[in-house]
């Protein structure tokens, strides 16, 4: 089976690219309400999946005992931008538990957005530190559950470290799925990443919205998470991304977490989905369409947020003199 196009750029009146993908929508019942393409087959769910690595933090205790509110939560669901307010509060979080930016092995890379880039660069000739790596958040989070729970942090990206079997045992959990090693690959921050079906991934953002097949504790803390990323949308991503832009016209009514290569998990609380995508071609921009179409195709059509997401699932194209050449367009098949 081959995937159908769901978007296209054109110049002028002509498609100069076309872009291929699956899409998979579930609902707490683990119902498929909408199935595009090869929903079946693995892929790698890369930083879409943050929001479930995060859940040994809440549920270990380890969020409380620091002190960690909405935008600390945030931050260890992120791929952010690393602007000045992230780097300060992954060392803030770092910190509070005792610890520093020293412990971070995800690695450093320049900012993704050109103009912290620009910034990076009046403060380091060469790489910046890994602090300014865009997992450096959710790192902190891992940092900080092995020092609450008394363990040792070195070596924690390891798949064999004790907070990276925490990890795949909740992932495996909430997805419904075994992460093999046969199916496992290394993260561009170094953890593990295991291959697994789109909709597994969306049953498991249906249950993290819903609850439903979740344990107590577990429901609480995907729920808080959940709740903690739409309400500081900033630290997940930052200034003008796309994650931050679409949770804050949802104005917590939708959830949206963007992975390398084109792939998305994502939640529509009030109607209890969970959804996950992906670009086959791994573009960002065509993935971002895919994300805002398919959340205009679940929400009624006289829906208030409906105008927004039109402008992010049609987007107008421009030169560098500003002038209008073309169109990014996703569209679902009926």
């Amino acid at each position: 089976m081959t995937n159908p196009v769901l978007v296209e750029v054109s110049r002028g009146a002509v498609v100069e690219s076309r872009h291929r993908g699956a899409v998979s929508v579930v609902d707490g019942d683990g119902v498929t309400l909408l199935d595009i393409g090869e929903t079946a087959v693995p892929v790698f769910p890369r930083s879409a999946i943050k929001a479930a690595q995060a859940l040994p933090l809440l549920e270990s205790g380890a969020a409380d005992a620091f002190g960690f509110e909405a935008a600390e939560i945030s931050l260890a669901c992120a791929s952010h931008s690393a602007e000045d307010e992230h780097i300060r509060l992954v060392r803030d979080m770092l910190s509070r538990a005792g610890l520093n930016e020293a412990c971070l092995e995800c690695g450093g890379h320049w900012s993704s957005q050109n103009w912290v880039m620009r910034h990076q660069a009046g403060s380091f000739s060469e790489t910046p530190p890994a602090i300014c790596n865009n997992c450096s958040g959710k790192h902190a989070g891992f940092i900080c559950t092995a020092a609450h729970l008394g363990i040792d942090p070195a070596g924690y990206v390891k798949p064999d470290h004790a907070i990276q079997n925490t990890i795949r045992d909740t992932l495996e959990d909430v997805t419904g799925t075994r992460h093999l090693d046969a199916l496992c690959g290394t993260d561009g921050c170094s953890i593990p990443t295991y291959a697994i079906p789109l909709a597994a991934m969306a049953r498991g953002f249906a249950k993290m919205v819903t609850g439903s097949g979740l344990g107590p504790q577990r429901a609480a803390a995907a729920s808080q998470i959940l709740n903690a990323c739409m309400t500081e949308p900033f630290y997940m991503a930052g200034t003008g991304r796309f994650c931050t832009k679409v949770m804050e016209l949802g104005a917590g009514r939708l959830f949206a977490k963007t992975g390398a290569e084109g792939v998305f998990c994502a939640a529509i609380p009030e109607l209890g989905l969970g959804i996950a995508l992906k670009c086959d071609d791994g573009t960002t921009r065509a993935s971002e369409a895919m994300m805002a179409a398919t959340f205009a195709r679940l929400l009624p059509e006289d829906d208030p947020l409906q105008s927004g997401l039109d402008a992010m699932t049609n987007v107008e194209l421009t030169n560098r003199n500003a002038i209008h050449v073309g169109n990014i367009r996703a569209q679902l098949p009926t």
